[in-house]
């Protein structure tokens, strides 16, 4: 595949000021010659133009000029890819940037797959895996803080920790190898005990990056919160003051709230779903029992929720069984109405069951606090700079659980003074395991299921 010369739009559909156009592979200069028309006398074809440079003219197909454009040559080995790139800037729409990719494929590029530019770069050692899934972390960045951690992941801080834990790895096989097969200079204690040790701080040092797999995913895919709570609660007023925006209709009526409202929102630099639900109430009305049933569902896959309760009327039975309900959930009591007469009464178990913030949706009082709340049940402890460099994804955690496993094992055949190729066998699954994470020992389903996600330009 790395023979062919690909091509993609790479900046999102629809109408803009600009659209890219980009083109990688061993033919990409050629292929931009054949489409591109320079203005200008002392004008250059692009095959011969230096590389970084930028050339101004026509993207010409059948004789018929499709578009006015830039052009940037890129030369390998300086480029994303590390192959010959161009990337041609057009007008923004639709069907300016499509006849100018259909342009480029008519004179023998083909459309890359998903993820394929990001893919090259991996191949041709530009960057690792895991800077590569840094690359969609940075795209999809909902957050400050997210966009931190993915910036810190393309920088290599992650792969570098990785690379260097996998070293320590293969110089501790290394040794155990040597020894294999020179079985007559047995391993003496002392130098048994300085495996064992080196082994137990790298099981120490997985366990460290483990710990950081939570407030990784959180920061990638956002954590999800419910807002329940009788009809007419203001559960849609709460979700309206959370954004920052009017998302949810909010009227008097009860029962407005027919369906699951999602929307995210940046709390405190962490990116959080909020859910937005109909009112759990007993009904007749088919739609409205659809969206409680849809509701219901949502909050089994929220990761806690904000029950409002109205402080302006008592608590009523369907309060408390919403209550014993969702026990289960880490939650927030959110008392709302604060700025009406007060005549709501928590019953002590309540107030001891859970964080309890008072709000009026009304007029914004107490939404601060309750964002340091939300903040404080997402996220433990403090939200540092250097934990960002290493916090891992799924995959990481998978890989990594693995090879703590199998080092731990290593070091129990080391302990019992068992054969040494048990030893040898156990380290040599455990480095393999930490090399699956910057690419070092990778599948080719491995890379599909990667670089799938990515889109076609990237």
């Amino acid at each position: 595949m790395l023979e062919d010369t690909i091509a993609a739009i790479a900046t999102p559909l629809g109408q803009g000021g600009l659209a890219v156009v980009r083109l990688s592979g061993p033919q990409a200069l050629l292929v931009a010659d054949r489409s591109f028309v320079p203005a200008g006398r002392q004008s250059l074809a692009l095959s011969t133009a230096p590389s970084h440079t930028i050339h101004y003219g026509h993207i010409v197909r059948s004789g018929r000029t499709v578009d006015e454009v830039l052009v940037a040559v890129m030369r390998a080995p300086r480029t994303f890819t590390r192959e010959d790139t161009v990337e041609i800037s057009c007008h923004g729409g639709v069907l300016p940037a499509k006849l100018v990719l259909d342009t480029l494929l008519e004179n023998g590029a083909r459309l890359a797959g998903p993820g394929e530019f990001t893919r090259r770069a991996f191949l041709n050692g530009r960057i690792d895996l895991a800077q590569a899934e840094a690359v969609a972390d940075l795209i999809h960045s909902r957050t400050e803080l997210a966009l931190q951690a993915a910036n810190e992941q393309l920088a290599g801080k992650l792969s570098q920790r990785i690379n260097q834990l996998r070293d320590e790895m293969i110089h501790t096989l290394a040794h155990v190898e040597a020894h294999i097969d020179f079985p007559e200079e047995d391993i003496s204690p002392d130098t048994r005990g300085q495996l064992i040790a080196r082994l137990e701080r790298g099981v120490r040092f997985m366990e460290e990056l483990l710990r950081t797999a939570n407030e990784g995913q959180i920061l990638r895919r956002g954590i999800r919160a419910a807002i329940i709570g009788r009809p007419n609660a203001g559960k849609s007023s709460l979700l309206n003051q959370l954004l920052g925006h009017d998302r949810a209709i909010v009227s008097p009526i009860a029962g407005t709230t027919r369906d699951t409202i999602e929307e995210t929102a940046n709390i405190r630099g962490i990116p959080v779903i909020f859910i937005d639900t109909a009112g759990l109430r007993e009904s007749q009305d088919q739609i409205e029992l659809e969206g409680i049933r849809r509701s219901r569902e949502s909050l089994a896959r929220a990761e806690f929720i904000l029950h409002l309760l109205d402080a302006s009327e008592s608590l009523t039975p369907a309060d408390e069984r919403y209550f014993a309900e969702f026990a289960d959930k880490r939650r927030i009591l959110v008392l709302n109405k604060v700025d009406l007469t007060r005549e709501l009464r928590l019953p002590p178990s309540m107030a001891a069951a859970a964080q309890v913030v008072e709000v009026s949706c009304a007029t914004g009082q107490g939404m601060e606090s309750l964002k340091d709340a939300i903040k404080a049940l997402a996220w433990s402890g403090e939200l540092e700079g250097e934990m960002f460099q290493v916090m891992i994804n799924s995959r990481h955690q998978e890989a990594l659980g693995r090879a703590r496993l199998a080092t731990q094992r290593t070091v129990a055949v080391l302990r019992a003074d068992e054969t040494l190729e048990l030893a040898a066998a156990e380290l040599r699954m455990a480095v393999n395991a930490v090399g699956e994470i910057v690419g070092k020992t990778t599948t080719e389903d491995l890379l599909d299921s990667i670089f799938s996600q990515f889109c076609l330009g990237k």
